[in-house]
């Protein structure tokens, strides 16, 4: 097991304080979470230490949809989403396992469970697509809404992020680099920038 306060040559970047505490099952977990980390400070949602109280007093007054990233108080995970829900705020863990992140999965759901290597593309994945204005041929369907169903307290509760809850103001470049990201559809238009473009968009690659 990989502690921060075991930390191989190189691997040297804080932690959040309460990920200091944290356990890691190897040096490639810890780099995972580590570029995590790095990529949640500039999303501009990432509510760190936070606690769950806390985030409920945050979204109350939030319309259904709006959503948090902070750190988990369970010392079994490293994150948490927080979400307001028509039934109240709920708090999602998110499991890190193999080298990928997933929501954690209820034994009553019968959904499968995707896993993605950062946790900006597990949230953009549950939210919902932008419609296309117009079908690209006739009789085209627009983009399906993803479905995903939290269950609490006895209740199928649908999974619903449609805004993500500032913690900070960004920076116009950064806002730049997520709409540039929304628009790359293909890998040929990504190879088509100059260097120092991809490179700042690597560092970030996901349009929210």
């Amino acid at each position: 097991m990989v502690t921060h306060s075991k930390l191989p040559a190189g691997m040297s970047r804080p932690l959040d304080t309460s990920l200091r505490l944290k356990t890691f099952s190897s040096k490639s977990e810890y780099q995972l979470v580590v570029n995590t980390v790095r990529k949640l400070q500039e999303s501009g949602f990432y509510w760190s230490t936070v606690t769950g109280g806390e985030a409920n007093l945050l979204l109350s007054a939030e319309p259904a949809g709006t959503f948090l990233i902070r750190d988990s108080s369970d010392q079994r995970h490293f994150f948490t989403l927080s979400v307001k829900t028509e039934s109240g705020t709920k708090n999602l863990r998110i499991q890190c396992e193999g080298g990928s992140f997933s929501l954690q999965s209820d034994p009553r759901s019968s959904q499968p469970v995707p896993r993605f290597d950062c946790v900006l593309k597990l949230v953009h994945h549950y939210m919902p697509p932008a419609p296309r204005a117009v079908p690209e041929q006739p009789g085209a369907a627009l983009h399906p809404r993803r479905a995903y169903y939290i269950y609490s307290g006895g209740e199928k509760i649908p999974l619903v992020l449609s805004r993500p809850l500032s913690s900070s103001v960004s920076s116009l470049q950064h806002l730049c680099r997520k709409t540039v990201n929304g628009h790359l559809d293909s890998y040929e238009k990504l190879t088509q920038l100059p260097a120092p473009i991809k490179e700042f968009l690597d560092q970030y690659d996901a349009p929210l």
